[in-house]
């Protein structure tokens, strides 16, 4: 069973803010950990049951959590931009601090990470400055560098927003909707951001990888987790037909198969 929701404070940026999380099958207090990482607009809410059903299927423990300026946790300051070395910040600083905050050593036991999309790329820059505080990521729909096809449809996604009743709809997941939507929205088309890229970052990297990209993805192409499999030699594809951005919802049962069968490889018949 999941526990209620909780909330956790932390020092990032200058501030204390507040982190909405939650822990999945807590009891198992001996099994594996993995940690969940949201997209650029989701949120604890938004990954809905399927942390549960990866866990359940897999044996494993789980925590899911908003980060800053998502869900309900404290939202992003109307006139805060995020800057280019966002998702590094995440990285790097928010989820080592999480992790101290809520008693996570993980030296002593060392966690998995589920990312998706922007959640993904944190995953993976976790990986590369801590190689040796990480049983392994999964990562799903992950950038490494920004194409064209991702700023067209978010440009597209920036329409909708304002035309449409999405901000309605986030608000279901999102105390600030504004706070995430833009947040994301506008660093990914500031224009300086179209160079970012993690690609030399990840070769750092030492623990086991599965990546996996829907071949209809409308966010990013193969080259994202090819890229991958070129500079991270232990890492592992997984490419899904008949799947878009979102390979969970898309995809669920057969995701959860093969990361089930992805973890038991790499730890054996018990994850």
């Amino acid at each position: 069973m999941s526990e209620a929701v909780g909330f956790v404070d932390i020092a990032w940026g200058g501030r204390s803010v507040r982190i909405e999380h939650q822990w999945i099958a807590p009891a198992r207090t001996q099994a594996p950990l993995i940690v969940f990482l949201h997209e650029g607009l989701g949120s604890l809410a938004m990954w809905k049951d399927f942390p549960k059903q990866l866990c359940a299927a897999v044996g494993c423990r789980g925590l899911v959590y908003s980060r800053p300026g998502y869900g309900r946790s404290t939202p992003r300051a109307p006139q805060e931009a995020w800057g280019l070395d966002f998702m590094h910040q995440q990285a790097h600083v928010v989820l080592p601090a999480l992790f101290k905050a809520l008693s996570i050593d993980v030296a002593l036991q060392k966690p998995w990470l589920f990312g998706h999309s922007d959640g993904a790329s944190i995953a993976l820059l976790y990986a590369a400055r801590f190689p040796q505080a990480l049983a392994g990521a999964v990562v799903v729909a992950p950038h490494i560098l920004v194409e064209d096809l991702s700023l067209s449809s978010i440009a597209v996604a920036r329409k909708t927003y304002l035309h449409t009743d999405l901000r309605q709809r986030l608000s279901r997941y999102h105390d600030d909707p504004d706070s995430a939507f833009w947040g994301w929205n506008n660093i990914w088309l500031h224009p300086p951001f179209s160079a970012w890229s993690i690609e030399s970052e990840i070769e750092a990297i030492r623990c086991p990888v599965l990546a996996v990209q829907g071949l209809d993805d409308e966010y990013g192409t193969l080259e994202q987790i090819r890229g991958i499999a070129q500079r991270v030699p232990q890492a592992q594809l997984l490419e899904l037909s008949d799947c878009g951005h979102s390979p969970h919802r898309d995809q669920a049962d057969r995701l959860i198969t093969c990361v089930s069968a992805f973890l038991k490889q790499q730890t054996g018949d018990k994850p």
